[in-house]
């Protein structure tokens, strides 16, 4: 469960279709600086993103957050 008391938000890279269940592992942590959300990073297991990807992926959200990544 996520801080907010939610379920935990995640971004999953690497898969192009629209998922209900997804089995990954999470590869990195969006950390939220102003913001008491962290957001998952989970790929496909044996795939792997550099953080300029995942930044890539990410923005379309992530431009409104001063953020920064964690593995």
């Amino acid at each position: 469960m996520a801080p907010d008391g939610e379920e935990q938000d995640v971004y999953v890279l690497g898969v192009h279709t629209a998922v209900k269940e997804f089995t990954g592992k999470v590869i990195a942590i969006i950390h939220r600086c102003n913001d008491i959300e962290d957001k998952w990073i989970v790929a496909p297991e044996g795939i792997d993103f550099s953080d300029e990807e995942i930044a890539k992926q990410v923005y379309f959200q992530e431009q409104y957050f001063d953020y920064v990544i964690k593995r």
